[in-house]
């Protein structure tokens, strides 16, 4: 399995240091906690480092590490994703809060004329229904996070790009998309989701298979 240097950088520390707090690492390298917080993350969720409560971070000597990262690195992000629930630009908040909640989904996209234009949040209609706005005649589209502020992943990309984004960029889930050109410009087609429950869902499979 490759690792990025900073990851290098980080086993190695914890090899000579464990065991070692992020406050330490961060320190080490110069960096502020929160810039290491993906790194740790997916370092942790594969194994290679074991996070221990109060006391720090420690390096994993299990055999299976190895088989565990790059089975993750080998799924696909069309083996996992899931329906997406798409609503209209011109969709009424009120209306959109509806089909959330029906759903049971805690995020919508965003389409006009078929192509991904945007993503809202279940923080994003609680917001507005806490202010003055009527939420029967506002547009989903004002309240939304437009292209191109939107994380993407595609079918071919890798579970473990889709977690490390969802770390670093601190969302519940992706939009997968295809894209595609009309009118000489490049439009972005929503073929699914990942969440984190996929992501989760695999790591428990993994579990009960060792």
């Amino acid at each position: 399995m490759e690792f990025s240097p900073r990851q290098e950088e980080i086993i190695k520390l914890v090899k000579e240091n464990a065991p070692i707090t992020s406050e330490a690492l961060a320190a080490k390298l110069g960096l502020t906690r929160s810039a290491l917080r993906a790194d740790l993350s997916i370092l942790t969720m594969i194994g290679i480092l074991e996070a221990r409560p109060k006391v720090g971070y420690i390096y994993s000597k299990n055999s299976s590490i190895g088989f565990s990262s790059d089975y993750i690195r080998s799924i696909k992000v069309k083996d996992v994703m899931s329906k997406p629930i798409v609503v209209q630009e011109e969709t009424t908040v009120y209306n959109a809060i509806l089909d959330l909640f029906l759903s049971d989904v805690g995020t919508l996209f965003v389409v006009n004329n078929d192509n991904l234009v945007g993503i809202v949040s279940r923080k994003d209609f609680i917001k507005t229904a806490m202010g003055t706005a009527d939420i029967h005649k506002v547009p989903v589209g004002i309240i939304m996070s437009r292209m191109p502020n939107i994380v993407l992943v595609e079918e071919e990309d890798s579970v473990y790009d889709a977690a490390k984004k969802i770390i670093e960029h601190e969302v519940d889930c992706l939009p997968v998309v295809g894209k595609e050109i009309e009118d000489g410009r490049e439009v972005f087609k929503i073929k699914g989701k990942v969440s984190k429950t996929s992501i989760t869902n695999i790591f428990v499979k993994l579990g009960e298979d060792r």
